[in-house]
């Protein structure tokens, strides 16, 4: 195992400085990022998409909970799975205390295209607490292309069409029926409008567990950016987080 190299304390902060020099420089460069994000054009969403919640058929507009702002996560749940994606359950385990962007306004949902039952029965097992609707028998995962079906509509995830997944080495997901990814919505009165959607690593950041385990000397310890693979799983280490 690679470990750091063992210095004087004097050296340690000279390098240690070295780098702080480095990180505010990305901070100052995701905030100008940040800040072309907001810049994005919007767009209306007029499709009268369908929800099911605890309290029944629900709109888009309704999942604001009167709010703002709307951030939907697209956690992977497809009719009949026994459970929903590990993945996507790690990113919905680092949501942490809604008050807080409650009280910038916004609020946070998830969807899954699995029936509200399943939904619920996993709910119980796993302990959340978040809004999570179902989107069974909507467009609304097709339009957002996080549920792949060419009979539905044509095949596009990450900005990418069928052909073009195919060309840089990713045609596996088209054949996958369930994706993640995360959008963001804008609500006028009584309009909603779209203004962002990322997949893949896109939610890399939300995940407080990966940002913490940034910060350390062997990081995520998935074998991959120059840090030690810890049990020989790769990125496949996360499981639920009762079945650890």
């Amino acid at each position: 195992m690679n470990l750091p190299k063992i210095v004087s304390r004097e050296e340690w902060r000279d390098a240690r400085v070295a780098l702080l020099a480095e990180e505010k420089a990305h901070t100052r460069a995701r905030d100008a990022l940040s800040e072309r994000r907001r810049q994005l054009p919007m767009v209306l969403v007029d499709k009268p998409y369908e929800f099911e919640g605890p309290a029944g058929r629900v709109g888009l507009l309704d999942l604001f909970e009167g709010r703002g702002q709307l951030i939907v996560q697209h956690l992977m749940f497809g009719p009949g799975w026994e459970a929903p994606c590990s993945g996507c359950s790690y990113h919905a385990d680092n949501v942490g205390q809604l008050a807080h962007l409650n009280a910038r306004d916004t609020t946070f949902a998830a969807v899954s295209r699995a029936p509200l039952a399943e939904l619920e029965a996993f709910r119980e097992r796993i302990g959340w607490t978040f809004p999570w609707y179902s989107s069974f028998g909507s467009d609304f995962n097709y339009d957002f292309h996080v549920t792949l079906d060419e009979s539905v509509a044509p095949i596009e995830w990450n900005y990418r069409n069928k052909e073009e997944l195919a060309e840089a080495g990713l045609g596996f997901i088209a054949e996958m029926d369930e994706l993640n990814g995360l959008s963001v919505f804008l609500r006028d009165g009584e309009q909603v409008f779209h203004t962002y959607t990322t997949y893949g690593r896109g939610v890399d950041t939300l995940l407080n567990t990966y940002n913490y385990l940034d910060l350390t000397p062997l990081g995520r310890r998935e074998g991959w950016g120059g840090t030690p693979d810890l049990d020989g799983k790769g990125m496949d280490w996360i499981r639920h987080h009762d079945r650890y």
